[in-house]
């Protein structure tokens, strides 16, 4: 699903002195450090604060229209019921699928992985002598490293999707499922445009820079040998797939050129054609509270006198699929209303993440793909469960965050440093008596050690925030056996 880019925004702040900021993410056989990386982030203010503002009003407006529809919660949970049909039956409505596709003049092929995925496609594009390709925003293409491999053998690929756009320029990852330079803000673009295509650096009006990149790209569009779309939603029952975008961007690379490839992931399978109907009322409403996206464009066979591929891919899935835990996590339709409602997510931004899925989303995907490299990021959420809440397929986020933190603890997949810390406090928390204990030492420890014992490298609490100057006078635990256990007049209340 593509989006109206972020530099369109009303809530975008006054124009920043400085850019974006550009968090670390970790090389090879490195672990993501979430802390680090967020910490770079927030080192700007007003990217800080104008990232906060705009991801919170998209949940905000999510939350207005979803008001205005009655049977919401029976759609979601209908869709949560479809997805858990389709994902218990994904064989058989695979097969369906591809005969369907196949019998609309498709040519369908099974990728195993992402490396399967680049090479099937890149015989593709030999085959038909492409050297120039177009796409509209895809995360499985994001996932599968498509576009660095293309770049590697030779083959120019072209965002179409505005905000995918913006971050193919300036060489940076999507920091959101949905807005992927919704981290920038409009004087970056500008500056990004400037160096790249020859804008006006010091203008950073929205539809001038909208323009600039319009201009810009459209020769390329019409030059294309190939066009590119990823699928939101694919029915089995017709062999058919839905693309939902804001600019149309989907339809100019299915369209323009002769040749058309769809990369899929196993898991957009659903049953059914009116099936659909169900997630397209959900998937811009709890993405950014639009009743439905611009543009919804049903794809089921090549244009006239055209060729179309589609590519489904696994990628992890099946083995996820099998995880007892984990499973339901494949429901997910990519809306990223879980990302808009993370306080975590909007006060540290996606590339904190290091990963090309961010968020709550993220803290449950990631560590399918490598549990090492992201074996921080279960850590980097406070478990209020509002993602849960929000999520339109009613996916159990915030338990399956925590059921990461036990699976990676358990298999040594954490730092040491963490893997004591949470042991220690485990001991302590297990044991009402210490628990107590433990509380009043430290409350007397604020009171006289000092500073230099709390604030250090050591503490990372202590690194970002200050406590009290007089600590509260006694426990909550005092306080209640005081007022309310030996009361026996109010010992009901509270």
């Amino acid at each position: 699903m593509s989006t109206p880019d972020p530099v369109k925004s009303q809530n975008t702040p006054k124009a920043a002195k400085e850019a974006a900021p550009r968090p670390e993410k970790a090389g090879p056989g490195e672990r993501q450090d979430h802390r680090k990386a967020a910490k770079q982030f927030l080192e700007s203010p007003e990217h800080a604060a104008s990232h906060d503002t705009r991801v919170w009003a998209m949940r905000q407006r999510r939350d207005a229209t979803m008001e205005g529809v009655e049977e919401w919660e029976e759609l979601r949970d209908l869709a949560s019921q479809i997805k858990t049909h389709a994902l218990t039956h994904l064989d058989e409505y695979l097969e369906q699928f591809a005969d369907n596709a196949a019998a609309n003049g498709v040519h369908v092929h099974w990728a195993g992985d992402a490396a399967d995925h680049n090479r099937i496609v890149h015989e593709i594009f030999k085959d038909h002598g492409v050297k120039k390709v177009i796409k509209s925003k895809s995360m499985l293409m994001e996932e599968c490293g498509f576009r660095h491999y293309m770049e590697g053998v030779g083959i120019d690929i072209v965002e179409t999707d505005l905000g995918e756009r913006i971050q193919q320029l300036d060489a940076e990852d999507p920091s959101h499922v949905v807005v992927p330079s919704v981290h920038k803000m409009r004087s970056d673009v500008a500056k990004v445009f400037s160096e790249t295509i020859g804008s006006d650096p010091d203008n950073d009006d929205a539809y001038y820079l909208t323009e600039q990149q319009r201009q810009h790209t459209r020769p390329l569009i019409l030059d294309a040998d190939a066009g590119m779309t990823g699928a939101n939603f694919a029915a089995a029952e017709t062999g058919g797939f839905v693309v939902c975008t804001n600019e149309g961007n989907a339809d100019l690379s299915a369209n323009v050129p002769n040749l058309h490839v769809a990369s899929i992931g196993i898991e957009k399978i659903v049953p059914t054609l009116s099936d659909m109907g169900v997630f397209i009322r959900l998937l811009s409403r709890s993405a950014l509270g639009s009743p439905i996206t611009q543009y919804t464009s049903h794809f089921r066979a090549p244009k006239e006198g055209g060729e179309m591929h589609i590519v489904l891919v696994d990628n992890g899935r099946s083995k996820r699929l099998g995880e007892d835990k984990f499973w339901s996590s494949l429901k997910c339709i990519r809306c990223g209303a879980c990302m808009n409602t993370c306080p975590v997510f909007r006060r540290s931004g996606g590339l904190s993440y290091g990963a090309t899925y961010t968020g709550p989303l993220g803290l449950i995907l990631d560590p399918s793909i490598d549990a090492y490299r992201y074996s921080n990021l279960p850590f980097a959420s406070t478990l209020n469960g509002s993602c849960t809440n929000v999520c339109p397929v009613k996916i159990n986020i915030h338990e399956q965050i925590f059921e990461w933190r036990r699976v990676l603890a358990e298999d040594d997949q954490i730092p040491w440093t963490k893997r004591k810390s949470l042991a220690a406090a485990g001991d302590v928390l297990a044991s009402p008596k210490a628990y107590r204990t433990a509380v009043k030492s430290a409350h007397s420890a604020l009171k006289y050690l000092p500073d230099w014992t709390i604030y250090n490298k050591l503490n990372a609490w202590g690194q970002v925030r200050d406590f009290p100057d007089v600590p509260a006078e006694g426990t909550f635990h005092d306080w209640y056996r005081k007022h309310r256990l030996n009361n026996s007049d109010t010992a009901g209340e509270g």
